[in-house]
């Protein structure tokens, strides 16, 4: 197909695509003639996972290149090729510290993931981007007042990983590692939209079994 095509097809402008091309994003169609090149249906995969690492993932072009030479890297195993995608997906980190990560209750919650991790068994490691993410919220609460949320920590750790099972039961239907990382992609972040709306409408059931009026529906606070 010509270059008109494949945008008609992906909903992506022909000068977006002739951009991906230049920073190696997507490779360049096949010359049919001096000013004409030819894409086929890898082309369009490929253009639909950079848009889905985009708008979804919420990534950055030179971040997406690294996920894409992961993808192409025949050598690297499977679970490197999507923690490629997954670690760069969600919060941005930067590489300065925060004000307050070298307070008392920063060490304090970064021992408390250190030990979650440890004891769980989880093959991962504390300088994970998650990790941290974990360590802030945990440090923040502390701040509040609220180091006692560590106490449940155990059970949201239960309910993450039945989470992630799911997750990877999803990802196991696909065949293509492209299509793979794509549904990496989806899962993690619009599968933490879905998760949290559980949430939210399941906190509204147990607080009025347990805090509501008998015989009346419980509301959102």
């Amino acid at each position: 197909m010509r270059i008109g095509e494949l945008s008609r097809r992906t909903g992506v402008p022909v000068p977006t695509i002739k951009y991906y091309v230049r920073e190696g994003l997507l490779p360049p169609g096949e010359l049919t003639s001096p000013n004409q090149a030819s894409y086929g249906e890898s082309h369009e995969r490929r253009l639909r996972l950079i848009r889905a690492l985009l708008d979804v993932g919420g990534m950055k072009v030179a971040e997406i290149a690294d996920v894409l030479t992961a993808i192409d890297d025949r050598d690297r195993p499977l679970h490197k090729v999507l923690g490629a995608a997954a670690d760069r997906l969600g919060a941005d980190h930067d590489d300065q510290a925060d004000d307050a990560d070298t307070d008392g209750a920063s060490r304090t919650a970064r021992a408390v993931v250190a030990d979650l991790v440890t004891r769980r068994g989880w093959r991962t490691h504390e300088s994970n981007p998650a990790a941290a993410d974990l360590t802030k919220a945990l440090a923040a609460m502390d701040r509040l007042g609220h180091s006692a949320f560590t106490d449940v920590l155990d059970d949201y750790a239960d309910a993450a990983e039945q989470v992630a099972r799911a997750d990877l039961a999803y990802v196991d239907r696909e065949v293509a590692v492209e299509d793979m990382v794509e549904a990496v992609v989806i899962g993690t972040v619009l599968g933490e939209a879905v998760f949290n709306a559980l949430r939210r409408l399941a906190h509204v059931d147990a607080s009025a079994k347990r805090y509501g009026t008998q015989g009346q529906p419980g509301t959102p606070g």
